[in-house]
């Protein structure tokens, strides 16, 4: 399952969501998504677990975490929205 992570701060890194999901089983991918032409976090993520089971856990577990005075956003990731 793909998780959205939201309301990062700024300096968070990938090593950061690992270490937050780590107890919730294996950890397939993960990304701060950065901004292309400053390089600067635009403040949100993604994690991807393996266990669907697991990652439905770890979405009711970490929705409204603090990371560094920061209230996480934590849900399944929904499709990119395609342009016209």
């Amino acid at each position: 399952m793909n998780i959205y992570v939201g309301n990062l701060p700024f300096d968070a890194t990938e090593a950061d969501l690992r270490s937050l999901f780590a107890d919730f089983g294996p950890i397939t991918s993960v990304a701060v998504i950065t901004d292309r032409d400053t390089g600067r976090s635009r403040g949100f993520g993604f994690v991807e677990l393996a266990d669907e089971a697991l990652a439905g856990k770890a979405v009711g577990q970490l929705d409204g975490h603090d990371l560094n005075g920061r209230q996480l956003t934590v849900n399944k990731a929904r499709p990119r929205a395609t342009r016209s």
